[in-house]
């Protein structure tokens, strides 16, 4: 049998063609909560995982309150689901840093004066802080007994590899900086009006290549979110009507974390408990709930921050 010549380049071109439109389609938009309790972990991460925090978000409460979080970014009440991350109050000022058009310079300038060479000081900050924020979640702050267990492991964890992490190494601080700021600059983020102005989901929006460009970031210092996130294990301990307990592994900078974090059922899809009742606090205002560190972990001028 013998083929058109005329046959061959249509055919290619009509697989080209399938290709670039299978490639072009999106992805079905993420749907709040999950079937099943340990899905509504598994859900969360995979969120994480594809750097799409706007669907974190959308996951991670009921849609009612997922309007109403979006109600509370553009009247600036709430910063929810930011209010999860460490210092995500200084996230603004952090992001305006790395937006100046001579960030790279200013910031290098900066790393080689107080961090290039500071190898041991660098260690010992790592290991005080680390210590400092176990002592703290496990005593301070209005946390669950699953966050405080939670936080202490992964405190643990990331003091641990910042200890062995070489962020003295001025190459490496380089490149970070100039990933970073050029990331942070794309995010159109650089003041808390900002966040109010664009609200909660489209702010998550811009976010997300951030987010990217950090976890690329912590790479080339030795830790692999990704892979974290890909490697972790949820599954169901206990479940009684709406409530469960759901078992979570993971390795986190080659440390073991291993907790219990509990689920809810409401409207017959399952979610994170802690992420609902700190989503609800938050609409009543910044000042109900500090979540993250405090003020005083981040003061020592030898702070890493890769």
């Amino acid at each position: 049998m013998q083929i058109s010549s005329k046959l061959v380049p249509r055919l290619a071109a009509s697989v080209v063609a399938a290709a670039l439109l299978a490639a072009c389609a999106k992805a079905p938009p993420p749907q709040p909560g999950a079937e099943r309790p340990a899905q509504a972990v598994r859900a969360l991460v995979d969120r994480l995982r594809a750097n799409d925090l706007a669907g974190f978000a959308t996951v991670a409460v009921p849609p009612p309150l997922h309007a109403r979080l979006e109600t509370a970014w553009r009247t600036g009440r709430s910063r929810w689901p930011l209010d999860e991350l460490p210092l995500d109050d200084r996230l603004p000022a952090m992001l305006a840093a790395l937006s100046q058009p001579n960030a790279r310079t200013d910031l290098q300038r900066t790393f080689d004066g107080q961090f290039a060479n500071s190898a041991d000081e660098l260690r010992s900050t790592a290991t005080s802080l680390g210590v400092f924020g176990v002592q703290y979640f496990r005593n301070e702050g209005d946390y669950s007994a699953a966050e405080r267990d939670h936080y202490t492991q992964t405190i643990t964890a990331l003091s641990r590899w910042a200890g062995q992490a070489p962020l003295s190494d001025t190459k490496r601080a380089r490149r970070a900086i100039a990933i970073l700021s050029t990331a942070a600059a794309e995010t159109g983020i650089a003041a808390p009006e900002d966040f109010a102005n664009h609200g909660m989901d489209e702010s998550l929006e811009r976010l997300g290549p951030f987010l990217a460009a950090t976890k690329q970031v912590f790479g080339s210092y030795g830790l692999n979110l990704d892979a974290t996130f890909d490697g972790l294990e949820a599954t169901l301990v206990q479940q009684t009507g709406d409530t469960a307990r759901v078992r979570v592994r993971y390795l986190l900078a080659g440390e073991q974390v291993d907790t219990v974090l509990d689920v809810q059922r409401i409207g017959g899809r399952w979610y994170l408990a802690d992420y609902l009742r700190n989503a609800e606090a938050s609409l009543e205002g910044p000042a109900v709930r500090a979540p993250g560190l405090p003020a005083a972990a981040s003061t020592p001028s030898t702070a890493p921050s890769p």
